[in-house]
């Protein structure tokens, strides 16, 4: 993975989030519905560490770990713009799947997906000590998206730390 943008840095693994999807436009056998336990690898920075030494606790994650178990464990993930999507959605309303419907349910989009909601945690809780810098989505051991950014927002407060 790339540098952090700060000095401190942690990363955390969520992981146990057994769900399915598929990729309607693709040609071959993703296509079809597949599943797999999904696992996320968040990195964190801070411009300066809490109080007990800590980039992130990671008690205090608990929130995101719902909102991973909320969106991906034993759920049925779609893109928005699928053409079963009708059909979809009669099976959630028969309680044969537990929909939801995503922009794009490839690892790649859902790592910047779950980046914007650790950042969102992140800015609202620490005021922009910390930040979310990167996100591995993986679908198996072989198989991962990553997601690199900074937030704007933190990096004017990295600036402007010691």
């Amino acid at each position: 993975m790339l540098h952090p943008p700060t000095t401190f840095s942690c990363s955390k693994l969520f992981e146990g989030y057994p769900c399915c999807h598929r990729q309607w436009r693709h040609p071959g056998h993703c296509r079809f519905v597949h599943g797999y336990s999904r696992s996320f690898t968040l990195c964190f920075a801070a411009t300066e560490l809490d109080a007990c030494g800590f980039v992130v606790d990671f008690s205090s994650l608990r929130p995101l770990d719902q909102q991973l178990r909320d969106q991906f464990d034993h759920t049925f993930l779609v893109n928005a713009d699928d053409p079963l999507m009708d059909e979809w959605q009669q099976l959630h309303e028969q309680g044969a799947i537990d929909l939801r419907v995503m922009e794009n349910v490839c690892m790649e989009a859902t790592a910047a997906l779950v980046w914007e909601w650790a950042n969102a945690l992140l800015q609202e809780r620490d005021g922009g000590r910390t930040c979310c810098w990167a996100v591995e989505a993986r679908e198996n051991p072989s198989n991962a998206g990553v997601f690199t950014a900074t937030p704007p927002w933190f990096e004017a407060a990295a600036e402007q730390s010691p």
